[in-house]
């Protein structure tokens, strides 16, 4: 089995790992009234998910 010739620093793995690290969230829309939010949650403006109501709004 191929073996690494030299040991590979802390700083170039941790550059490595890094680079997908700068990446913005994707958003769905919410079909209702339009506004944006992280995909498979809970939406915290209406407090809807898959068209069911989860969570109290008006609090």
């Amino acid at each position: 089995m191929a073996n690494p010739k030299r040991k590979q620093s802390k700083r170039r793995s941790r550059l490595r790992r890094g680079a997908n690290r700068f990446e913005a969230p994707e958003l769905a829309k919410d079909p209702i009234d339009g506004s944006a939010f992280r995909p498979h949650r809970v939406n915290p403006n209406n407090g809807m998910y898959r068209g069911r109501q989860i969570l109290d709004a008006s609090v």
